[in-house]
């Protein structure tokens, strides 16, 4: 999400919608929208997380589960891909302006750079426990390896494969997209909080892994974020095309992928490791399970099912106007600010809502799946909550995206 500064020196008017004072300019509004509105919808699942009343960590495979808090976690299944996907592309249209060197170097820092900030400020806003350790993992020091340590390592990887060409990107992006999922049935299976798996199960597993009083949780396992972000980068040019050929492939690329969706989970041949079945609670349950498919690494179906809608969305977007877009857009221009600052407002929010129930700050000071049980609102109030967050945070985002816009310093850019 660093890579979020100019798409490229590309003058297509029709794609563009820089302020004239902005002297990062050449922006794409439908890239920055998109990625305005996935962030925050992503600051909702976090929102739950830190708020909610329940002890369910994966609800969406609970068959009695509620509509709502389905589909409250459902949405925000676009926010990673899209993330991940848009900072390849992002990279691609730069690309056009700089040289391989001068792209390895501007990749590599910036991959290094979020992997740091991931390890010793993010994983601190996840726990507040920065020195003293967890109780519960033996009081280790959590790093949670997450989106952000996706994206950086994604990067040092592009810093090289972008050496060989955006159609040789493109195509290593497609294979480890399209078969990555044939490691399922003989990849180790870690384990995300016991300490005792190797580094390398984290290419394709879920798993942790202790260094010394370190605990390495890798949430996101990282092989298929890496064809993610090489895919992004390899079809970037579509990107450079005028608007309404280049909305055109979007919406045929993005109704290609839903319709391979629904034939590939429809007779379970292949793309996912988690299968579905018709239930007896009846078609809303049989529903629910057919959409459930898998985050953790993202299966096939999953990188199909949330890319799709949002390359449609993507294609629209330049007919969407009003100050909600302008908003949308304004987020999307600084969603590395807006990620860290959501963070730790959000846990701070939850240790007072936590004192006024009762607890100490001490019972709130670890990762949310630890929090005592009772704690916690119902869905309504974390919506309640969610909105008012997302609004005490724009005028922090929109002070930062109005210095990004006036000015270009080089440190700027890793913000």
């Amino acid at each position: 999400m660093a890579i979020t500064e100019a798409a490229a020196a590309i003058d297509i008017k029709s794609t563009q919608t820089a302020t004239p004072s902005d002297l990062r300019s050449y922006r794409l509004s439908n890239i920055d929208m998109l990625r305005g509105l996935v962030i925050i919808i992503m600051a909702l699942d976090h929102v739950r997380d830190y708020f909610m009343l329940t002890t369910e960590l994966d609800p969406l495979a609970q068959a009695d589960v509620s509509l709502d808090l389905y589909l409250t976690r459902w949405v925000t299944h676009f926010c990673a891909p899209v993330f991940v996907f848009l900072a390849g592309t992002s990279a691609g249209l730069m690309a056009v302006r700089k040289s391989r060197l001068k792209m390895a170097q501007f990749l590599a820092s910036r991959g290094v750079w979020l992997i740091l900030v991931e390890v010793l400020l993010i994983s601190t806003a996840w726990t507040f426990s920065p020195f003293d350790g967890i109780a519960q993992v033996g009081n280790a020091t959590i790093f949670a390896m997450q989106v952000i340590w996706a994206i950086g390592a994604s990067m040092l990887v592009l810093a090289v494969a972008q050496y060989f060409g955006a159609k040789a990107c493109l195509l290593l992006g497609l294979i480890i997209i399209l078969g990555h999922n044939s490691l399922d049935a003989i990849w180790p299976s870690g384990d995300i909080m016991s300490g005792n798996n190797p580094i390398w199960y984290a290419l394709h597993s879920q798993s942790s892994t202790l260094v010394g009083p370190i605990h390495l949780i890798f949430a996101y396992p990282l092989l298929p974020w890496i064809g993610i972000m090489l895919v992004g980068y390899g079809t970037a040019f579509v990107f450079t095309k005028p608007a309404q050929e280049r909305n055109k492939i979007l919406i045929v690329c993005g109704v290609l992928m839903m319709v391979l969706f629904f034939i590939l989970r429809s007779t379970q041949i292949y793309g996912d490791p988690n299968p579905w079945q018709i239930h007896e609670l009846g078609l809303q349950a049989t529903i629910l399970d057919f959409m459930n498919v898998t985050k953790y690494p993202p299966s096939l179906l999953f990188t199909l099912i949330t890319l799709a809608p949002m390359a449609i969305l993507c294609a629209y977007a330049d007919n969407v106007k009003g100050k909600f877009k302008d908003m949308l857009v304004m987020f999307g221009r600084v969603p590395f600010a807006f990620y860290v600052a959501h963070l730790y407002l959000i846990h701070t929010l939850s240790l007072c809502l936590g004192k006024l129930q009762g607890y100490s700050f001490s019972d709130t000071m670890t990762l949310y799946f630890f929090y005592p049980k009772g704690f916690g609102v119902n869905m309504f109030w974390v919506y309640v909550a969610w909105l008012v967050i997302v609004a005490m945070l724009y005028p922090f985002c929109k002070w930062m995206a109005d210095i990004k816009a006036k000015r270009k310093d080089w440190w700027l850019s890793y913000l």
